[in-house]
């Protein structure tokens, strides 16, 4: 699998990062938003379900006089197969 260079994380050279405790992990974040909670769980579930992805965290919020005002975001990482890592 070729990784696409606009979804990879540029680090400086010479970066360190193999301290297991202090160990860099990138995350990315993915926006769902709708008119109301179920319409947003439900395109966040089908999203999660069609790719290969480790969820590490969610945020939900409401937000007051928008057309959809449910938000949910979703924190992951990339699950990559072990070869290609």
């Amino acid at each position: 699998m070729e990784l696409d260079p606009d979804l990879c994380l540029e680090v400086p050279e010479g970066f360190d990062d193999s301290d297991a405790e202090t160990g860099v992990h990138p995350i990315a974040r993915k926006l769902f938003h709708g008119t109301t909670a179920a319409e947003v769980f439900r395109k966040a579930h089908e999203w999660v379900g069609e790719q290969d992805v480790f969820l590490v965290d969610v945020s939900w919020d409401y937000l007051h006089d928008e057309d959809e005002p449910y938000w949910l975001t979703i924190y992951f990482r990339f699950e990559l197969d072990p070869e290609d890592a």
